[in-house]
């Protein structure tokens, strides 16, 4: 028996041996279509080269190409273990020619490889064409040498092809196999076409025509082929057996879902075995291709196909855990053919083992609230699209898991009712948002997440995509479309932008199209928690809701933050470990230039503790520890040891992100939803830069890394050298240098000091005379000293006091145009005379208010020095009364 391995192998060797170039599956998110959820077709990689929007170095390709449905309108999840042919992950094995060979060559190819290559006997295959195209039936009487009554003319769309509405199209010709007149079944096109008896294995689209709003408009200048084989089928065909499920691979993964459950894959029990077999395919691969369970998006795609198993595990009796445990027989069987696999095999048992566990701990109490709800009903009877909305709500129940359980019992589900309780609670939250205060400008976002959904957000594994435009929004009204010179917030479905969150910055970049649409991207919000908005100017070309366009985040800037942001996880915890366990975040900033952390902390770092959290930092820098992330519930990332931030919320489902390793095993590990490093060595450096106080008990360090903290150093040193320089000494000479000159300073400053001192008071210093004068019989000293420092001014009123032994003096002293008074009186006068009303009189005639101090001596200032004499004529007025 040929394996299925082997037919893969065999079918690609047989293409390159015919001129093709082998070209590896493309990964299941698609890379150049939108409007895609996941690859569900061979020829989605080369949409663009069928457009000749894009060129490759090779006009004939060959593949085996992964691809899911079960989302939008290709979801075959519902179907999936109750049919044979059903699956949510295939592979599609196709040969495509661009501009190179075309109808004769593709059936000649098919023929070939089925009837001499694979030994398929002839009697058993049925060709069909569109019911017009002359050409292709003439092909394969000329080709094949088919009779006519097995080349059947079908007048529907399921033999013409197009890529949508606008762009290449063409006739399809179909090849079925005939499984044996055992099998209920008619050949396509006769009443009976539906039975299973009659294959389809393979189709041959000719793509020969361009067509315009759904009509044919012209014929392509370079026609093209693309073809599309089922692997699954067409190795149930090679094997010798009807059912897909019944093929090799698949057989091998029952067994193992059977030795684990202890239960056989017969009667009831098949479809929950076949359920397990073809998902998880379809989540290991997945998972692989950088999709991880969520509650939007492909993430929740994800989880609906995880979860389904998992319920159908428990009917198998399962207590534990079980589709994680699945994963090696899946890369025994696949991981030769996709490495893919084999790299992301511990990414995925630990995301199913994540998963499985959390869906346990609901799973028995929906399935009992299930119970409730249908013990009442007849058989064949309708469970109330209310409850079933309740178990999606509140449970974590997907609509079709729901309505999967119920079908083994004969019920349905009233699916009217369901959509209608969803709309009443998306009524009531926007009833709440609107009652809770929320700007009405920000209603417009309300309105757009409403209508379009959820962004989902790529950046954790992708720098570029494409998104589709879903709205975009012009000085905070909504318009169709923007052109050069608007600024416009646009709205897309996917988006590798991460939005500004978290204390780290949104991101920039470019949006664009190949029709010369350019927008740069200054940044990157989120509103309403769900809602990415990127905000720019466009600067080329014009866009309109519902185009397709290219995103591209600025790199170099990503990087920046990411080492920013990592570097923040680090310092965090050097802090702890310096400090004590009572340090805390309590706000941050993750900028592309630098980062700022804000922490509980009652007193300033000393010089010491800098030093030590930089090396502590710098030490895992230098270990270039492995960054991972794991999606884990709040409740066991902290169970675990993970910091949560106090006061944030977080939904079911947390990022726990570790770092490093130290003594006690992992550095940080953290709850975040920010961008990271992948290896701790991408930081670079890492340098504080100052620290100091933001209010009582919270201290802030701002710090750089890489090429800013280098660059920081670098400065610095320069500094120093220049420093140096001037000093005439070397840099390790200069502290000591310049505190000598310190004290030289402070020595040459004290006898400066003292020398105005004399000279003033020896009545050198340009104002009144040294001698005191009579005002209404009492001493009075008033001088006024240029260039005479404030602080000196109590010393020099005190030793006028002493010299005149009983009255009052009065000293302004004048520098840099503003003024200080200090006024004393002798202890006799003190009943008789205050120095701070004194003073105050003396300030007010300087342009100041106030003057404090003491009865006998009091100080005061004003910024108008050219008034000093008439502050002190103000004083000797007030003592005359």
């Amino acid at each position: 028996m040929i394996s299925t391995n082997d037919l893969r192998r065999g079918f690609l060797d047989f293409f390159a041996s015919q001129g093709h170039q082998i070209v590896p599956s493309a990964p299941l998110v698609p890379q150049n279509d939108p409007t895609l959820m996941f690859v569900n077709a061979g020829m989605v990689p080369f949409k663009n080269v069928f457009t000749g929007l894009e060129s490759r170095p090779y006009s004939r390709a060959t593949s085996s190409q992964k691809c899911v449905r079960a989302g939008g309108k290709h979801n075959d999840l519902d179907n999936v273990g109750y049919t044979a042919r059903h699956h949510t992950f295939f592979e599609m094995l196709g040969n495509f020619s661009f501009g190179d060979y075309f109808k004769e060559q593709a059936i000649h190819n098919a023929w070939t490889l089925l009837t001499r290559e694979w030994g398929l006997p002839v009697e058993r295959l049925t060709a069909t064409v569109y019911h017009t195209d002359d050409e292709a039936f003439d092909l394969w009487k000329k080709i094949a040498g088919l009779p006519e009554e097995r080349i059947i003319r079908i007048p529907t769309k399921d033999n013409f092809w197009a890529m949508g509405e606008n762009g290449p199209c063409g006739p399809c010709s179909e090849i079925f196999y005939d499984h044996g007149d055992h099998i209920f079944g008619g050949p396509p096109g006769s009443p009976d076409e539906d039975g299973d008896r009659f294959v389809e294995i393979w189709n041959l689209v000719f793509m020969q025509y361009e067509q315009a709003a759904n009509e044919i408009v012209a014929e392509l200048p370079k026609k093209s082929i693309d073809t599309g084989m089922g692997l699954e089928r067409v190795a149930a065909v090679m094997q010798g057996v009807h059912d897909n499920y019944d093929t090799d691979t698949f057989k091998a993964l029952i067994h193992a879902s059977e030795a684990l459950t202890h239960t056989k894959a017969e009667g009831e029990q098949q479809a929950s075995h076949r359920v397990i077999a073809d998902h998880l395919r379809s989540a290991g691969f997945l998972v692989a291709d950088g999709v991880l369970p969520a509650n939007e998006g492909r993430g929740y795609v994800l989880r609906r196909i995880m979860r389904r198993a998992m319920r159908h595990a428990h009917l198998l009796g399962a207590k534990d855990p079980l589709m994680h445990r699945l994963v090696p027989a899946l890369v025994a069987e696949m991981g030769a053919a996709f490495p893919e696999l084999v790299r992301a095999q511990p990414l995925i048992e630990a995301t199913l083992r994540q998963e499985e566990g959390q869906f346990r701990k609901t799973l028995d109490r929906g399935l009992k609230l299930l119970d409730e709800a249908t013990a009442g009903l007849d058989d064949g009877g309708t469970l109330a699209g209310e409850t079933a909305f309740k178990l999606y709500d509140t449970y974590g129940f997907p609509y079709d898991l729901t309505e999967d359980a119920l079908r083994a019992q004969g019920y349905q589900v009233d699916r009217a009712g369901f959509d209608a309780a969803m709309a009443e609670q998306k009524r009531a939250a926007r009833a709440a948002w609107k009652g809770s205060g929320a700007k009405g400008s920000e209603e417009i976002w309300f309105d757009i997440a409403e209508e379009t959904g959820s962004t989902e957000f790529t950046g954790y594994a992708n720098d570029v995509g494409e998104g589709e435009v879903l709205a975009l929004v012009k000085d905070g009204v909504r318009v169709e479309r923007a052109s050069v010179g608007d600024h416009v917030g646009i709205v897309v479905n996917q988006t590798p932008f991460y939005a500004e969150s978290g204390g780290q910055v949104g991101d920039a970049g470019t949006i664009t199209t190949d029709q010369g649409l350019a927008i740069t991207v200054s940044d990157t919000s989120k509103q309403l928690g769900r809602l990415w908005v990127h905000h720019g100017e466009v600067t080329a070309g014009e866009i309109a809701v519902g185009d397709a366009v290219k995103l591209a985040i600025d790199l170099d800037r990503r990087g920046q933050i990411r080492a920013n942001h990592s570097a923040t996880h680090l310092l965090h915890e050097a802090l702890r470990q310096r400090l004590g366990t009572h340090v805390a975040q309590k706000g941050s900033l993750v900028a592309p230039d630098r980062l700022r952390f804000d922490f509980s902390q009652p007193m300033a770092l000393a010089p010491a503790d800098v030093a030590e959290v930089e090396a502590r930092v710098n030490e895992q820098i230098r270990g270039n520890g492995v960054v991972t992330t794991r999606l884990m519930t709040p409740d066991e990332a902290i169970a675990e040891g993970a910091m949560a931030l106090f006061g944030e919320k977080y939904g079911d489902e947390v990022r726990v992100v570790s770092m490093g390793e130290d003594a006690d095993g992992t550095y940080s590990l953290e709850l975040c939803g920010g961008t990271h490093v992948g290896a701790l060595g991408e930081i670079g450096l890492f340098k504080v830069v100052s620290e100091g106080a933001v209010s009582s008990g919270v201290r802030r360090v701002e710090a750089l890394t890489g090429e800013a903290a280098r660059s920081y150093l670098q400065h610095r040193d320069e500094v120093l050298r220049e420093a140096a320089a001037a000093l005439r000494s070397t840099p390790d000479e200069v502290p000591g240098r310049v505190a000598a000159l310190i004290d030289e300073r402070k020595r040459l400053e004290r006898e400066l000091a003292e020398a105005r001192k004399a000279l003033a008071m020896g009545g050198g210093g340009g104002g009144a005379p040294a001698g005191p004068e009579d005002v209404g019989g009492v001493a009075f000293v008033g001088q006024v000293f240029e260039g005479f420092e404030a602080k000196g001014l109590r010393g020099a009123v005190d030793e006028a006091k002493q010299r005149i032994e009983s009255g009052v003096a009065a000293i302004v002293a004048v520098n840099d145009g503003r003024a200080s008074v200090a006024v004393g009186v002798t202890p006799d006068l003190v009943g008789r005379f205050d120095a701070v009303a004194l003073t105050k009189v003396a300030v007010a005639a300087l342009g100041g208010q106030g003057g404090g101090g003491r009865p006998d001596m009091a100080q005061g200032g004003g910024p108008d020095g050219d008034k000093a004499a008439d502050a002190v004529a103000a004083i000797k007025a007030a003592m005359a009364g």
